[in-house]
């Protein structure tokens, strides 16, 4: 019967953990449940039965000592061996977080535990770290169906190029990793939408609108991607190469009311100025786009509000890109 009741308690503590980590570990740890140690609740997250692998990540996460001492511990595992098996386990554990400075504690805490128990692997810290990043965005590219254009081994050498304290990484160790995750997709606990891969790769929307020309004020039906920061449009849903491209920094978007089309909104530079884009012309040559603004038409007002809201989104950055850029520069400085 004390079992039964030390169960029933568990899966209270489980459930209240799931709702709020930190709200669920204090009370596993007041109902005695756990002990207070922060390498107890390191092996009760890692066993991790009947909890939520996002409110793993976020608890783990946090900027608190104990978090961070929780983390210590539970990457203090299986740690010492080559960096794709450990990598693979690293993110069964648990989901990385959304949120940039999360994801840049977990990954510096990873790589810095990583290089102390394979000291000869690495000349530092953000080596691994930059290359461990490279590792979860090539899966994701190879393996997540709404990335079209899958990266050859070329681009993701090439991608890594002097991250080792400004020397390249073994040729031989980049193609093993990337033949090995080509073969083998990581597992990864179930997309709740609120996750990091969410925000790099899935196509933000996609469907046809009515763009109206530059010269030409005439309405063409395009089927339209946005994805990465760019606004892509193509003649057909099945056209290889898109007919235009429209880069989203510095754009802004607003409702517009047009006597010939219904539910529009355009595109805008903040300066008044032509916007950076390109399309190809009707002999197939790539030539600068001339508009200062691109109108568009949606079919409902429901889709024209979805489109505003992706695109706004969509030209806003994520901050996590500023952090990996800085970590990379670190990465390839060679110490003088």
């Amino acid at each position: 019967r004390k079992n039964n009741l030390r169960a029933k308690q568990l899966s209270i503590g489980r459930k209240k953990f799931n709702m709020d980590p930190k709200k669920g570990i204090e009370w596993l740890i007041n109902e005695e449940l756990i002990e207070s140690s922060p390498l107890a609740t390191a092996q009760f997250l890692y066993a991790g039965e009947g909890l939520n692998k996002t409110a793993i990540g976020d608890y783990l996460g946090e900027k608190e000592e104990r978090n961070q001492r929780v983390l210590n511990d539970v990457l203090y595992r299986d740690i010492n061996s080559e960096l794709l098996p450990v990598s693979r386990q690293f993110l069964w554990s648990f989901r990385l977080p959304g949120e940039a400075q999360k994801i840049d504690r977990m990954m510096e805490c990873f790589a810095q535990h990583y290089c102390t128990q394979n000291p000869t692997i690495f000349t530092n810290a953000d080596t691994c770290y930059v290359l461990s990043f490279s590792i979860i965005m090539l899966n994701t590219s190879l393996h997540n169906p709404s990335v079209k254009d899958k990266p050859s081994v070329e681009h993701f050498v090439s991608m890594n190029r002097a991250i080792d304290n400004g020397a390249d990484l073994p040729r031989e160790l980049l193609v093993s990793l990337y033949e090995n995750i080509r073969s083998e997709p990581f597992k990864i606990p179930e997309d709740d939408g609120n996750d990091l891969m969410h925000t790099f790769f899935n196509p933000d929307k996609e469907g046809w609108l009515w763009k109206q020309g530059g010269r030409i004020k005439s309405w063409k039906r395009r089927w339209f991607i946005l994805n990465d920061k760019c606004l892509y449009y193509f003649e057909y849903t099945t056209d290889k190469e898109p007919r235009g491209i429209i880069p989203l920094e510095n754009i802004q978007v607003r409702e517009v009311h047009d006597r010939s089309k219904p539910h529009c909104f355009e595109l805008y530079a903040n300066s008044a100025e032509i916007i950076k884009a390109c399309k190809t012309d009707s002999d197939g040559k790539v030539v600068e786009g001339k508009h200062t603004v691109y109108r568009m038409s949606a079919a409902s007002q429901e889709e024209k509000d979805e489109w505003m809201s992706c695109i706004k989104r969509s030209s806003s950055h994520h901050p996590f890109y500023d952090m990996l850029a800085a970590r990379k520069r670190k990465a390839k400085m060679a110490n003088r």
